[in-house]
């Protein structure tokens, strides 16, 4: 895997890092606390239908035991039972119902449906001897079976209830390990993060502490250039190559004015030997004329080339000194 080494990809790294997070567990969040509100509906409605069966039950006892032909509230209960089923199983988009995708719920609705479908044959054919006054012994048989299938159907529908809220506790289960795993990771993130900063803080420094020693140098002639780390960012790489070029071409400088300097002080020494063998010849040839006019003509050249090599050493002083000023004025501390 390639190492990342620019300060701008690590910052876009971690917030990249950070908003995919924050928006995941926002997303997620948001996501399974609306499927809660749903399942405490579905919730409340496989409850009512443990609540209608024994509703049920309780008018086909009253009807049996007082011979009253009041089908109302027996009818309004099984409707609302088959409705309820018809709920769980299909869901109800009015009410932003969706049906739960469990195959040990969708199992136990079966298993419910079946349940009550030889449940319900037996309320019909109660209703149909009640109406018509046949057999009370075969009335009787009907109640028997209906108190009997009651029990069992009402056994699972609480456990299809128990279903619904497990399966609930379950989504806020994962919530919370959801939320958890986050911070986790929002911690590895900040120490990534402070171990990042870290790092370019100590390359940060080698510059400062780069520039307190060009500052405590007090020989100009010769600048060192700046060591950086291997690890070192991009950035700081580049910017530290910036600075060495610039002193490796101080330094270069620096080291062609000192040679020509020595160069032209050497040819004005020399100038000044001839010179002085020159006065002496003079004084040896002063009554030759001739000789003696040629010889001045000679002194004159050779006293003309040495001021020029003089003002050509001067200049290169001059630059020299110019190039050490800019040298100590790097140097300088900011006020």
């Amino acid at each position: 895997m390639k190492k990342i080494n620019k300060i701008s990809t690590k910052i876009k790294l971690i917030g990249a890092l950070l908003v995919f997070l924050v928006v995941s567990v926002l997303a997620t969040t948001i996501y399974l606390n609306q499927q809660n509100i749903k399942d405490a509906l579905i919730i409340n409605i496989a409850g009512k239908q443990r609540m209608l069966t024994q509703k049920i039950a309780k008018n086909i006892f009253y009807i049996h035991y007082t011979s009253n032909q009041d089908f109302y509230e027996l009818n309004s209960a099984s409707d609302e039972f088959i409705e309820g089923l018809n709920i769980l199983k299909h869901g109800d988009h009015d009410k932003g119902i969706v049906p739960i995708l469990n195959y040990n719920i969708s199992t136990q609705l079966l298993e419910i449906r079946k349940l009550w479908d030889a449940y319900y044959e037996d309320v019909q054919n109660f209703k149909l001897l009640t109406q018509s006054y046949a057999d009370r012994d075969k009335g009787d048989e009907i109640v028997l079976s209906i108190y009997k299938n009651n029990t069992i159907l009402l056994d699972n529908v609480d456990k299809l209830v128990t279903m619904y809220t497990n399966n609930s506790e379950d989504k806020t289960n994962f919530i919370k390990t959801v939320q958890y795993l986050a911070g986790g990771i929002l911690c590895i993130i900040f120490l990534y993060s402070m171990m990042q900063l870290r790092s370019i803080e100590s390359h940060v420094d080698s510059f400062m502490q780069y520039s307190k020693t060009l500052l405590s140098n007090k020989n100009s002639s010769k600048l060192s250039p700046i060591k950086l780390e291997a690890e070192s960012e991009s950035e700081i790489v580049e910017v530290g190559d910036t600075i060495n070029c610039f002193v490796e071409k101080i330094n270069s400088a620096m080291e062609h004015s000192n040679e020509a300097l020595k160069q032209s002080e050497y040819a004005s020494s020399k100038l000044e030997e001839l010179t002085d063998e020159f006065d002496s010849i003079l004084g040896e040839l002063q009554d030759k004329s001739i000789t003696s006019k040629h010889l001045n003509n000679s002194e004159d050249i050779v006293i003309e080339s040495t001021e020029e090599l003089i003002n050509s050493t001067r200049k290169l002083s001059n630059l020299k000194k110019e190039l050490e000023k800019l040298t100590k004025s790097c140097q300088k501390p900011k006020s």
